[in-house]
């Protein structure tokens, strides 16, 4: 562990090479699936090379052990494969559309009791872990941008009796921002696809655990469940976790200057953001697609945390939650120039059409 170096340096130094004579600085891309015996690895479906790598930088950047997954799904299922038949978990209310799905498939096959909640009123919080197993947080929340006062849920769920086990999707903070396993969460996870890798060119997710025995039981679970990202996929993502830091504040910074813009605007009827980050949503007066197609500079896609930047309605999602405004869009903040990017999205707000 880097115990005195800060973490935008762990982000640059951490998972390379011994520093031995010809040896690459980067860790190569070992494409083998199988191993010679002998050693902890005997088959690529346990680990890999490439994908060790960027477990030890991910997990020295979170401060735990970093198991990484095919894709952010797989992390997050593998984290919900742990617990038993009848586990009851609180999440919030507006939460990310795969999970949310999956935490209602899971509720209606009677698996688990699901509870929802605000995650924004930290009261409520504390007095619905009374009748809870686990607490699954998301802040910011995807696509509302709440934000949960994570410092008091966790140490409330740690400090139940029995204790709660506590879960973070990091992904739209990431550890820039924060850190939850020091704050006491049990798990974190990331789709290492968004911020973390940043180039829009891979799948990917990763848990961060707290302890070994969490840790030994996640790996358990990717060999089980099949979730072994590939070893380019893992060069791809240790590549781009080098310059987390940079673009993490580039990003905030245009961030925080659109959204300044965004307040002003006439067309613009509600921005949530909570002041950091790269991730805005915007409620519009009219028909929030054409803002979309009228853009030029912002591509219309899916997805998050790339250079680019990126918009969408998110409700023209059929599995999209009811709760989410259907002219809500979110903004993927990339590291363009400020102005170039809010005379693009002015242009597209100045000729929004009327509501569909």
């Amino acid at each position: 562990m880097h115990e005195r170096q800060h973490p935008s340096t762990i982000a640059v130094t951490s998972g390379r090479p011994a520093r031995d004579a010809d040896a690459p600085i980067n860790q190569p891309i070992v494409p083998a699936s199988t191993f010679h015996a002998g050693g902890e690895l005997g088959y690529a479906r346990e680990g890999n090379p490439s994908a060790e790598a960027l477990e030890t930088a991910l997990g020295e950047l979170e401060g735990g052990t970093a198991v990484v997954f095919s894709s952010g799904m797989a992390a997050a299922n593998a984290i919900l494969d742990q617990f038993p038949v009848g586990t009851r978990i609180l999440a919030p209310t507006h939460l990310y559309t795969g999970v949310a799905g999956r935490l209602k498939e899971l509720a209606e096959r009677g698996i688990i009791s699901l509870t929802t909640v605000e995650v924004a009123d930290t009261n409520l919080v504390i007095e619905a872990l009374a009748e809870a197993d686990v607490l699954w947080l998301e802040s910011p929340t995807n696509p509302m941008m709440e934000i949960a006062d994570l410092k008091t849920c966790l140490a409330a769920a740690k400090n139940a009796e029995p204790p709660v086990i506590s879960v973070v999707d990091n992904t739209f903070a990431t550890p820039v921002a924060q850190r939850p396993l020091e704050l006491g969460a049990d798990y974190v996870f990331h789709s290492v696809t968004k911020m973390i890798s940043g180039h829009s060119d891979l799948l990917m997710g990763a848990v961060i655990c707290a302890t070994p025995e969490l840790t030994e039981a996640t790996r358990v679970r990717r060999i089980l469940l099949g979730a072994m990202p590939s070893p380019f996929d893992c060069f791809l993502a240790l590549r781009g976790l080098r310059t987390l830091f940079l673009r993490f504040d580039k990003a905030q910074s245009n961030a925080q200057y659109i959204a300044g813009k965004l307040a002003a605007h006439e067309k613009v009827n509600r921005v949530r953001y909570p002041g950091w980050g790269s991730m805005i949503s915007i409620e519009v007066e009219g028909d929030a697609d054409s803002v979309s197609e009228a853009a030029t500079l912002w591509t219309y896609a899916t997805s998050l945390g790339g250079v680019e930047s990126l918009l969408e309605r998110r409700r023209r999602w059929a599995f999209e939650s009811e709760l989410v405004p259907q002219n809500l869009i979110r903004l993927s903040l990339g590291i363009e120039h400020p102005e170039d990017l809010w005379d693009d999205l002015d242009q597209a707000l100045n000729g929004i059409s009327p509501a569909r």
